[in-house]
């Protein structure tokens, strides 16, 4: 994992919240994707806050997309926001509108 990526996990009314700090590499993917697989499976929303990241490596793009893929559909309850939201978001059309609806409203909540 990059020596300065870090996850917070917060509890929110409606689901959770995961806040990404540091370096996204193809271990810090995996570690996302692990703290996403930990979640309870009736978590109605999740929302990964991705304004703490700061060098996002290729490679940890990959392996990160290819696992939300990978959920066939079931990511509609995933919600990027911040500035490096449309990065880290995979290349589905359905997924992304889903993530303009709500992300304003996400923006201004504190974590």
């Amino acid at each position: 994992m990059a020596s300065n990526f870090e996850i917070t996990t917060d509890k929110k009314s409606d689901g959770f919240g995961l806040k990404l700090e540091g370096d996204f590499d193809a271990t810090s993917a995996w570690e996302l994707i692990y703290a996403i697989k930990r979640l309870p499976e009736d978590a109605i929303r999740v929302a990964i806050f991705t304004d703490g990241l700061k060098d996002i490596l290729p490679f940890g793009l990959h392996v990160f997309h290819r696992f939300m893929r990978s959920l066939n559909g079931r990511s509609t309850r995933i919600v990027f926001t911040g500035s490096n939201a449309s990065r880290l978001s995979p290349e589905n059309p359905k997924l992304v509108s889903y993530i303009r609806a709500y992300s304003s409203n996400f923006m201004n909540q504190p974590f």
